[in-house]
């Protein structure tokens, strides 16, 4: 019966909406990176690493990310990552995937912002001649790393604006960081055309979605979990047709939840809300596409047609070409 589970999930062809570049990078390519700087915070041994990755709460996760960031010192690290990305999406069978980047994140270790763009394009070519994936770009604030509240990235990503940018995201630990404090670098994004899609709900109550909703006029909301206990933001979500993208091993592994089985992801899609699924950080979480789709299947009893159903409601999600969404849920109706 898992083997029939499997092979069905390896040959459903998906999407990923909320795909972190650091945070994708393999065990490989990460002490690749920190070889480069051995006298650095990161390991560079493989067992030390996946004890690096063990993290003790969603703080700690994100001073572990900042430290990984900050190996990628060149556009060709950039590009290492991105085509490392697209290799490992495809072994989950993933067609296109929206990946988010802190851009500031890599400009504040010296990486020129032409370069940056440069390095993000000629991955993104590679991707799709090498490994059959097609990647979009979703720059994102780094919470209050950037000490405007999001302006620095929202001039990044509507100035140099890499072919394949399709929005712009707010990351990092939400309760520094207050969605509404971020209005004005969303309006500007808004302005030149991006989409708004921002973490809320992660770690804080359901009243940083609103904000993000109300404030951001988010379109998305990454993560989104804590709407479940807020019965009017969950009707206001499905009638409105706003998708969450949620993380089921990212909420565990950094703390968001203590064990699967309480997880709302089952309680969100009875409210009616369209729900993604994604890997959020799975070089860090170990894991991929294909074993959430697997490990919701196993805890919520979720049939192929549910499944099915998730991957459709990740290609209606997305901000892909038309011709892609189409190709892809031509795919997925053979099944």
């Amino acid at each position: 019966m898992r083997r029939a589970l499997s092979d069905f999930v390896a040959a459903l062809p998906k999407v990923e909406l909320h795909l972190h570049l650091v945070g994708a990078a393999s065990l490989d390519t990460v002490l690749t990176l920190a070889g480069n700087h051995p006298d650095g915070p990161v390991p560079t041994d493989e067992n030390e690493l996946r004890e690096f990755y063990a993290f003790t709460d969603f703080r700690h996760f994100i001073e572990v990310y900042g430290k990984v960031n900050d190996l990628v010192t060149t556009g060709e690290d950039v590009t290492t990552l991105v085509v490392g990305l697209a290799r490992d999406a495809a072994r989950s069978n993933v067609r296109y995937a929206e990946v988010t980047v802190s851009a500031t994140s890599h400009l504040r270790v010296g990486i020129a912002p032409d370069e940056l763009t440069e390095a993000l394009e000629r991955g993104r070519a590679a991707a799709k001649a090498d490994h059959g994936v097609e990647l979009a770009w979703i720059f994102d604030v780094p919470g209050l790393c950037d000490q405007d509240f999001g302006l620095t990235s929202a001039d990044y990503a509507t100035k140099y604006r890499p072919d394949g940018t399709v929005g712009f995201g707010l990351g990092g630990f939400e309760a520094d960081a207050p969605r509404a404090a971020f209005k004005d670098a969303f309006a500007r994004a808004r302005d030149a055309g991006l989409h708004c899609v921002p973490h809320a709900g992660e770690t804080t109550p359901s009243s940083e979605i609103w904000a993000a909703l109300t404030h951001l006029h988010a379109e998305r909301i990454g993560h989104g979990v804590s709407a479940v206990d807020d019965p009017d933001l969950l009707k206001h979500l499905a009638d409105h047709g706003i998708p969450l993208e949620v993380c089921p091993t990212s909420n565990l592994r950094t703390g968001v939840i203590s064990q699967l089985s309480t997880h709302p992801l089952p309680r969100l899609l009875d409210a009616g809300v369209a729900v993604t699924l994604s890997t959020d950080d799975p070089g860090m979480f170990h894991t991929d596409l294909d074993h959430e789709y697997v490990l919701c299947a196993e805890e919520f009893g979720l049939g192929t047609s549910d499944l099915a159903a998730i991957a459709l409601a990740g290609v209606d999600a997305s901000f892909a070409p038309d011709e892609t969404k189409s190709a892809i849920r031509a795919e997925i109706a053979t099944l």
